[in-house]
């Protein structure tokens, strides 16, 4: 698991003299996700980040930069891809750099697999070579119009080869045809073409395999197509691999001044603090034990810290921590709290501006029948429209102590208490306030109201005029966080018009802190670790559905409307949120979720629930979401619901039953074994991921691996510690060091393992 940040990339010049850019991230040619269009730019910034969950058996990650078009096809400006072995032999750091965007070149995207079973056997006259070519399935580059391809087989040995029959118009081509050569010796290539009528034919991928393995280990089983072999490869990131790392480890006594998780604090860079901290939070959270972290790492921050003004300023493991805890714990309270405001500023797009450096009147038109307003008039009526804006938003906030999760509270409550013994006295009476509206305003309110798309609340970025809106009132928020302490000391002089309704917002913010922190700390008792509940809403909106029937072309009205609900017990669906009558389907029953062939409904967007009924007869629901964004986010949700379901299909169709055949394969028994492997194990990862302490625990693994020689150093005593500490210290580096020792074995195990399972003559794993 890894998050992939998409920061710019440089596009050539459009013909036009502009491009529309977006970009696109594919897992072995499956897109995952898409990021908007930045309109009318040759020098894109998209600032999205991405987590992907990628399988143990994943070939290639590769990202596309698009031009978008509103008539035709998107044009492909170029792409980087990287592959499993290049990601694997990569610095621990990953990448954050630029990487050249290479050509798109058509005999080079090659994707899918190949069934071979193949024989050499030595007879009087000579060698003679069997070749049993089965099918080849799933993603099979699509070259014609009608989306399918033509696809025939063709093998060589020495200067001999042969040929297999055409299957037409599919993606699934299933030939079962033995290919025999005799009398002679070399490597044996056998390549995948898509027969055209007029011009030539199109590549669609080979595979190679050398004389010894001919003669030693025949293959037998599915082989992943490769390009011509002068195909260039690319350097790569990162990749993960699943390890425990107990919290036992970690987690000290509140009275250790020196431990394995402050040496951590220690060692780790700025950049990487991040990161860690999300790991970390979801290990402890996983545990039950995420207050009582926060606790440690909180106190050590205040011990640490004599001016209260500096408190929290920093990037430290203790604040990136509690950032990242409310966004784990918090986001469905954030969602409850902030949506309805954000929506509507969205909704109404109102012109609101204060400095008069860029208050544009010919925008205030749209907001005056008399014709433009004078600059007053415009500063007047945005400063209205802001103290409505933020009295909604303040109301909500200071309303929503009921709906705080008990878990932040409790550890609001702690903070609060360390704050108020460190510094004491009425000189600093406002110290423990800040330091909790700090990290709920600064950290968490006001981010989300700056960009709402980051923290779920909109599918889409703002266009300018209202993203100016929403910086406006983001400001204000932290002033209010900052209960008011800066006002008036920086270079916003313009801002004035709004510090009366910001101080006036003080006291009833003080309230509400207090309010917050009046908790018992027995309330986590009964609280579960989990992320949300098992009945709370997963995901939730509109969608058209349809279920599975043998017949001719569907027409488009076949298709329902229908309102979906997703949560962690089951998937329902109805004509209206409000409405009585409902489908419910047990997510315990999901036994696939695939996205659909646009040519089965001449539908885009579309995808299948497979489920197992009581009797043990599969039923598909076919659904189609309204952009590949939607489809990828249900797709995810769908599979991480069912995670842990047992008796998941290895394969299932990716096209619709018509005509009395599958559209992918052309079989036509209608209970044939899928003709394409699922991908239950790729989905985007987000704040509503089950818990896995193994994947979490990887990132603190690479952290203590990039600092290796800092402990080292400490171990041996040179460290510039006080001497009465230095003991302490070494001993806390030892404790990590045989941790890493332990872990590498561990690793070590893993890829021994992984090349077994991958031996045996087959490349498919």
């Amino acid at each position: 698991m890894k998050a992939w940040p998409l920061l710019a990339v440089s596009c050539s010049l459009h013909r036009s003299g502009s491009s529309d850019p977006y970009c696109i991230i594919k897992v072995d040619h499956e897109v995952v996700a898409r990021t908007a269009t930045v309109w009318r730019n040759l020098n894109p910034f998209w600032g999205e980040e991405y987590t992907l969950h990628l399988p143990l058996d994943f070939h290639h990650l590769a990202f596309y930069v698009l031009d978008e078009d509103t008539i035709g096809h998107d044009d492909v400006i170029g792409k980087i891809s990287l592959s499993k072995e290049a990601i694997a032999a990569a610095s621990p750091r990953g990448i954050d750099s630029w990487l050249n965007l290479s050509h798109v070149d058509p005999d080079e995207e090659v994707q899918g697999e190949i069934h071979l079973d193949v024989k050499l056997l030595t007879e009087a006259q000579g060698p003679r070579l069997c070749c049993h070519i089965i099918e080849a399935r799933y993603d099979l580059a699509p070259r014609d119009i009608s989306g399918t391809s033509d696809p025939f087989a063709r093998i060589f040995w020495g200067s001999q080869s042969l040929e297999t029959v055409t299957i037409k118009k599919t993606r699934f081509p299933h030939w079962d045809e033995v290919l025999e050569l005799h009398g002679e010796e070399g490597p044996l290539r056998v390549e995948v073409w898509d027969w055209d009528m007029v011009g030539k034919n199109d590549f669609l991928g080979m595979v190679e395999f050398p004389p010894d393995v001919l003669l030693q280990c025949p293959p037998r089983g599915w082989f992943r197509l490769l390009p011509f072999a002068n195909a260039e490869e690319d350097a790569g990131c990162f990749l993960f691999y699943f390890i425990t790392l107990p919290t036992s480890s970690f987690l000290p006594s509140l009275d250790d001044t020196v431990t394995p998780l402050a040496m951590l604090d220690e060692v780790s860079s700025g950049e990487s603090r991040q990161d860690i901290a999300t790991q970390l939070v979801k290990i402890f959270l996983g545990r039950g034990l995420a207050v009582p972290l926060l606790d440690y790492l909180n106190l050590r921050e205040v011990s640490r810290t004599t001016d209260p003004n500096t408190l929290f300023r920093s990037n430290s493991l203790a604040s990136k921590s509690m950032e990242q805890f409310m966004k784990l714990v918090g986001t469905p309270y954030l969602h409850e709290v902030l949506k309805p405001c954000v929506n509507r500023i969205f909704e109404e797009k109102k012109y609101i501006e204060l400095d008069p450096c860029k208050i544009e009147l010919t925008r205030t038109r749209r907001i005056s029948f008399k014709g433009t307003l004078s600059e007053e008039h415009v500063r007047e009526n945005s400063l209205g429209l802001l103290t409505g804006y933020l009295g909604e938003i303040l109301e909500a906030i200071t309303g929503s102590v009921d709906k705080c999760p008990p878990a932040m509270r409790v550890a609001f409550r702690q903070l609060h208490q360390r704050v108020k013994e460190r510094f004491p006295g009425t000189e600093n009476e406002d110290v423990k306030y800040v330091a909790i509206s700090g990290f709920l305003f600064l950290r968490f309110f006001a981010p989300a109201i700056l960009t709402p798309k980051l923290f779920d609340l909109r599918d889409h970025h703002a266009d300018p005029q209202t993203s100016r809106s929403l910086l406006l009132l983001a400001k204000a928020v932290q002033s209010i966080g900052n209960l008011g302490q800066q006002l008036g000391r920086g270079k916003e002089q313009w801002m004035t018009p709004l510090h009366p309704f910001l101080l006036q917002s003080i006291t009833r913010v003080k309230d509400f802190l207090d309010k917050l922190v009046d908790i018992d700390e027995e309330a986590l008792e009964a609280q579960p670790r989990l992320l949300f509940p098992p009945s709370a809403v997963i995901k939730e909106g509109y969608l058209h559905v349809r279920k599975a029937e043998a017949g001719a072309l569907v027409p488009r009205f076949a298709f329902k409307k229908r309102y979906f609900c997703l949560s962690s017990e089951n998937l329902s669906y109805s004509k209206a949120p409000e409405w009585q009558v409902r489908t419910s389907i047990p997510v315990c029953r999901v036994c696939a979720v695939e996205r659909v062939d646009e040519n089965a409904f001449q539908q885009p967007h579309m995808m299948q629930v497979v489920t197992r009924s009581r009797e043990g007869q599969l039923d598909t629901l076919y659904i189609q979401c309204k952009n590949v964004n939607e489809l990828n986010q249900w797709l995810s949700a769908i599979r991480k619901a069912s995670v842990c379901n047992e008796g998941m299909l290895p394969s299932c169709h990716p096209g619709a039953f018509r005509g009395n055949r599958w559209t992918c394969c052309l079989q036509q028994d209608r209970t044939v074994q899928g003709c394409s492997r699922t991908h239950s194990a790729v989905t985007l990862g987000d704040w509503s991921d089950p818990l896995d302490p193994d994947a979490e625990a990887q990132m603190v693994y690479r952290q203590l691996l990039l600092g290796r020689e800092v402990l080292r150093w400490v171990c041996m005593e040179k460290s510039a510690v006080p001497e009465p500490q230095r003991a302490h210290t070494a001993a806390a580096a030892a404790h990590l060091l045989a941790v890493i020792e332990d872990l590498e074995k561990a690793h070590k195990a893993l890829e021994q393992q992984e090349k077994e399972q991958a031996g045996g003559g087959s490349l498919h794993p």
